[in-house]
């Protein structure tokens, strides 16, 4: 099993310890640093950035928001973050929510799996560099009755095949994943539960591919907090847990809050959601239970962190992305090192 380090949305004020933390995971050997957006930073400027401040180390979207760029525009973007990295990118996707592909892309969230499909198809024929052509639902390529002709792409990536991540959380799309991409980005892994809410459904659609999971890259991101108190530290994520669960999409589209439930959360996942949403944010943090965020997350001493990854690796997980916690650089460096250091302990370097 591998780490990385999801560095998450950037413009906060922190970006200076970002690349920091960025610099020294590739000091350390980490294997990938994955950058996020939303409506904020964008993902392909800031992976340029550290990639040209790193050396060994992948630079990764997690992830590019399908609404955001046209699937040609995509395979331009990583054909270019390959080249000036040197072969170190890795192409992570993922349709947003209808909050922001609606409000703020002005894009329908309709027929998401259909639309990813389709997406990927277009984006391995660019990056094959054969002439552009495509008729579907959502791209014809090129428009029909007008000046357009196939083009093909006219740089040359450094490498022929760069690996394709979707982000991925109910079952269907876990399938879909499992038959179109090269791995799935995942949050909110539950080794105990990870077969029937996760890999059971990857499964099904490497056999629809005609393969299995081997060669197949399993990467949740993973909170983690050092020290001995594991109920505080598990305190410090129970705002980020309410979030995604409570008030990520929209009441009746939240995929975080299905997933809490198929993890046997039903009645708390309803009341976290409808408080978040009543505005009672707080109280949506306290519902949030120990045991929800102890089991998705890496938290205590060394020790048990090396039990925990023991057990990731154990349900499938092949990339263990963490995001250590920490209110100063040293502390999200310390988390950094613990994590080698626990790795190691657990007999999985």
């Amino acid at each position: 099993m591998r780490l990385g380090i999801n560095l998450g949305y950037w413009g906060a004020g922190m970006d200076a310890d970002n690349l920091a933390v960025a610099r020294e995971a590739d000091k350390l050997g980490y294997s990938v640093c994955w950058a996020a957006e939303a409506y904020g930073s964008d993902a392909a400027t800031v992976l340029a950035w550290v990639a040209a401040q790193t050396e060994r180390i992948d630079v990764g979207s997690a992830i590019f928001q399908i609404p955001a760029r046209t699937p040609a525009m995509t395979a331009m973007t990583a054909a270019t973050l390959d080249t000036l990295s040197g072969g170190r990118f890795r192409l992570g996707l993922g349709v947003s929510g209808p909050q922001v592909s609606e409000g703020w892309y002005g894009v329908r969230f309709d027929k998401p799996l259909a639309r990813t499909r389709e997406y990927v198809e277009i984006i391995r024929k660019a990056m094959s560099r054969e002439r552009l052509t495509h008729e579907g639902q959502n791209w014809t390529l090129p428009l029909p009755d007008g000046p357009g002709k196939p083009l093909k792409l006219t740089v040359h990536p450094v490498r022929e095949y760069i690996p394709l991540y979707i982000a991925a959380i109910g079952p269907k799309n876990l399938e879909q994943t499992g038959e179109i991409a090269d791995g799935a980005l995942v949050l909110f892994y539950d080794p105990e539960h990870a077969e029937e809410t996760t890999l059971s459904s990857l499964r099904a659609g490497r056999e629809k591919a005609g393969k299995d999971l081997e060669g197949f890259d399993v990467v949740p991101t993973v909170p983690m907090a050092l020290g001995d108190d594991v109920r505080g530290l598990a305190d410090q994520f129970r705002p980020y847990t309410a979030l995604y669960v409570g008030g990520m999409g929209s009441a009746k589209q939240n995929f975080y809050n299905k997933l809490a439930q198929r993890m046997g959360y039903e009645k708390e996942a309803a009341e976290i959601q409808e408080k978040y949403l009543s505005g009672d944010k707080e109280g949506a943090a306290a519902a949030v239970p120990h045991e929800l965020i102890d089991s998705t997350a890496l938290l205590g001493p060394v020790e048990r962190i090396a039990d925990r990854m023991q057990a990731y690796a154990g349900a499938g997980v092949t990339t263990l992305s963490l995001t250590p916690a920490g209110f100063t650089l040293e502390e999200r460096l310390a988390g950094l090192r613990a994590g080698v250091e626990a790795l190691e302990r657990a007999g999985l370097a």
